[in-house]
């Protein structure tokens, strides 16, 4: 859909400045680097786990209907033959902020939305390069040569149309939406591809007989409001026709780090409630240390065996990046919740507002002994690893009987 240049001038030529670039089955393919052996087959990321799901799935496993958030057994059952693995996050952290390093080289004015897609607002470049296209082309050579990845970019006048447009060239390709035929593009969409359509606004978009985006396009904007409300009426009635005047803004820092678990059955004894809230602590405050970063504020997530969520927060005196600080907020924000004797399906724990741990931190006088064993403890996981010191309470009991190790008559 390249246009040709002629004689437009550099802004005209630059009116598609906005770009969506979206790494395709990301947690996927760098596995496939690790392992060559998973080119070619099926191959599924996610919780093995009895109530694991989908966290990414090669195309040759979309193929045959498994998709993202799908709970790991369906997929299973749709694509026995696929090679299911467990998500290493530390392995995609480290691509991704290579991925990230290597964007900030095209343009200043990156937003990044996970860790593997991202906007760039590429007009700056309208006098290194001849069309939003030879950027989008370059910028896909140098993912394919440095890390070793496929990506898929959309190229348009706006956000929304520039996300769309990636979502289009997958796998591994390159679309443009010329200016001009913003709407010719858009409008033909089955009106679910719009951002904040789901499954229930759907079902009231199909009373009002839309299947389109033209169609919803249509639509008076009282009628919409009134059917599925004033804010996202507006929302859907802009995007529809395709008004989106949002601008990349760059992300200087990250907002929070967060931990999450999912459990093969309910929590329901306080003593495993409390060792899981525990060890969640012990890995937030690993990956804080990791990225050099203290939280001010701690927000708790509680997923009950319904599927019913709650979450509390709370603002500390000063900001925290040590297991036993976590662990005290995190006890704190569990009271708060009220769960009850209500099992629990999933507990997350988020550090927000944060901060360099260099920062400047208010001082106190009362250190506490367990303040110097954090300090201790981190040392030696620095030199051996996060696994190399945790929590007495994590620790599993030596097994009973004579191969336990325990020498009998001693004390």
């Amino acid at each position: 859909m390249s246009r040709p240049l002629g004689t437009v001038g550099p802004m005209e030529r630059f009116e598609e400045r906005f770009l969506h670039v979206d790494m395709d089955a990301f947690f996927v393919e760098v596995e496939r680097l690790r392992d060559p052996t998973l080119r070619g087959v099926p191959v599924v990321v996610g919780g093995l786990g009895r109530r694991g799901v989908v966290a990414s799935a090669s195309y040759e496993a979309r193929r045959v209907g498994v998709r993202s958030a799908m709970p790991i057994g369906e997929a299973r059952r749709l694509c026995p033959r696929a090679r299911f693995l467990p998500p290493d996050g530390a392995a995609y952290g480290e691509v991704s902020a290579r991925l990230f390093t290597l964007l900030d080289t095209f343009t200043p004015l990156v937003e990044g939305l996970s860790v593997d897609e991202a906007f760039l607002d590429i007009g700056g470049l309208r006098h290194h390069y001849p069309s939003p296209t030879a950027v989008g082309t370059a910028l896909r050579r140098r993912i394919r040569q440095d890390l070793r990845l496929p990506a898929s970019v959309g190229i348009a006048t706006s956000m929304f149309l520039a996300k769309l447009a990636s979502e289009d060239a997958k796998p591994d390709g390159l679309f443009l939406v010329e200016a001009g035929s913003e709407l010719a593009y858009l409008h033909p969409m089955p009106v679910r591809r719009l951002w904040g359509v789901g499954e229930a606004t759907l079902a009231q978009l199909e009373v009002l007989g839309v299947a389109t985006v033209g169609e919803l396009a249509a639509v008076p904007g009282g009628v919409l409001e009134r059917r599925v409300g004033r804010s996202l009426g507006r929302h859907l009635a802009a995007l529809a026709r395709g008004i989106d005047d949002r601008e990349v803004v760059p992300e200087e820092t990250v907002k929070s780090i967060s931990v999450e678990a999912t459990y093969e059955h309910d929590l329901v004894e306080p003593e495993a409630i409390e060792a899981a809230l525990l060890r969640l602590c012990d890995r937030l405050s690993a990956r804080l240390r990791r990225g050099g970063r203290a939280g001010r504020s701690l927000t708790l997530k509680v997923r009950f065996g319904d599927f019913t969520t709650v979450s509390r927060s709370l603002t500390l005196p000063t900001p925290v990046d040590r297991t036993p600080a976590l662990w005290d907020g995190a006890q704190l924000l569990y009271r708060r919740a009220g769960v009850g004797d209500r099992g629990i399906r999933l507990l997350g724990l988020a550090a927000v507002g944060l901060s360099a741990t260099a920062a400047p931190r208010q001082l106190t006088l009362d250190r506490r002994a367990r303040d110097a064993a954090a300090e201790a403890a981190e040392q030696v996981r620095a030199r051996f690893g996060d696994e190399s010191v945790v929590p007495a309470r994590l620790v599993p009991p030596p097994p009973d009987g004579p191969d336990s190790g325990e020498k009998p008559g001693r004390s």
